[in-house]
């Protein structure tokens, strides 16, 4: 998936319809690719599963600055767990 193809489903997620964040949230993703390759995970060929996670990080990182719980989803965290699990069992 590229970039752009991934912001646009990050600003779908946010329910976001003009470009007044773009840059912000590009680097939401950006971010989100290195929080998620420090704990372990290796993101190429992980297709459509890693691109969900890292768009869902990415969402995480927005939504948490404007709350006061920023403990992280528990959903995100199974994924990432999940994801892990299954590389490092291959």
């Amino acid at each position: 998936m590229t970039s752009g193809e991934m912001l646009q489903i990050l600003k779908n997620d946010l329910q976001m319809v003009t470009s007044s964040n773009d840059n912000y949230l590009k680097f939401l993703i950006n971010s989100a690719k290195e929080l998620i390759k420090r704990e372990g995970i290796v993101l190429e060929g992980t297709g459509y599963e890693g691109d969900l996670v890292i768009i869902q990080y990415a969402a995480y990182l927005f939504r948490k600055r404007a709350s006061s719980d920023t403990a992280m989803p528990k959903f995100l965290r199974r994924e990432l767990n999940d994801l892990l699990l299954s590389q490092k069992g291959k």
